[in-house]
């Protein structure tokens, strides 16, 4: 893995020991409203130094409305975010040059190369073109992506365009990070390339605040995260924690069950969802109930598997699709 050798990067001022430690971010009541249509209802959370932080859930739950509150881009209906220990109302141009922005779109110049893209970018933040390319070859290098520095932007596949788009937001040596679905889209080669490198900066320090649709990216990246709908948070914790509350560990699924089946299903299982077509078992003792149900019924569609973090977040957000 190839490491970004910053002169100053992550975590510049020393704390005493004996100091509590401030959350990067911390969101207090916190309301977004669109005419009646209430996007964020009345949430708190925060966000620890260093840690990866996840906010999940459907299309619709709020979770965009959240951070563009965070990094300034759209104005709070009502509650605070204080970001580095300012408040974001009052302070938001000193909190916005110590952050960088990753959005769902893709907003390179398509005129311009990759490194002319880096050059335009640290204009934003008053960086010296020497610098900026230094910085550049830096971060262009650690995302595999040093041969394309004189390609223009189009020229670029699909899973370039966003390790380059995360590496300029990276140009002003941000204490915080925020990723809104930055592999939406991508080979399962790209993602694991992008996880990579995020895993990475993580580990030198960085704090990161990340939006996602996919349960896999959330459970190998987020240290932490909440789940979201309707604007509310349903769910606050790590990952294997949330696992645990809201599953019992093992899943058996059953696709096509007969009545006979279901009934004894119901009978055994207090943690069942009955979905007419499938039966989705949260099982204590996953490994007996399923051997039991094998040999009373020798059902060829009943599998065993280990509880996900994707069980948790359709158990409360539920299966029905979404506009």
């Amino acid at each position: 893995m190839i490491n970004i050798s910053f002169p100053v990067l992550y975590g510049e001022q020393p704390m005493n020991e004996s100091s509590p430690i401030e959350p990067v971010i911390a969101a207090r009541n916190l309301k977004k409203v669109f005419g009646t249509f209430k996007a964020v209802d009345d949430i708190s959370f925060h966000v620890a130094p260093g840690v990866c932080f996840g906010i999940l859930g459907p299309n619709g739950a709020g979770k965009t409305s959240t951070i563009r509150m965070i990094y300034g881009f759209s104005p709070i209906t009502s509650g605070d975010i204080i970001v580095f220990g300012l408040n974001i109302k009052t302070r938001d141009r000193k909190i916005k040059a110590r952050i960088g922005v990753c959005q769902q779109e893709n907003t390179l110049d398509p005129d311009l190369t990759v490194i002319q893209n880096f050059e335009v970018f640290a204009r934003y933040f008053d960086i010296e073109k020497k610098t900026a390319l230094d910085r550049a070859t830096a971060l262009l290098k650690f995302f595999a992506l040093e041969q394309r520095r004189n390609a223009r932007a189009t020229e670029l596949s699909g899973g370039m365009v966003r390790r380059l788009v995360i590496a300029r937001a990276l140009i002003n040596q941000p204490d915080l990070i925020i990723l809104d679905e930055p592999t939406t889209g991508l080979d399962p080669q790209s993602r694991h390339q992008v996880w990579e490198r995020l895993e990475s900066l993580k580990n030198q320090g960085m704090t990161i605040l990340l939006t996602t649709h996919y349960m896999d990216e959330a459970a190998r990246l987020c240290d932490d995260l909440v789940i979201m709908d309707h604007g509310k948070i349903l769910a606050q914790g790590s990952p294997l924690s949330l696992i645990s509350v809201y599953t019992s560990g093992h899943i058996i699924e059953i696709a096509e069950p007969d009545e006979k089946l279901r009934a004894f299903a119901l009978e055994k299982q207090d943690r069942l969802e009955d979905l007419g077509h499938r039966l989705i078992i949260h099982a204590a003792n996953g490994h007996e109930f399923y051997q039991e149900l094998c040999e009373r019924f020798n059902h060829k569609s009943c599998t065993l598997r280990s509880a996900t973090l994707e069980d948790v977040f359709l158990k409360l957000t539920g299966r029905e699709l979404r506009e």
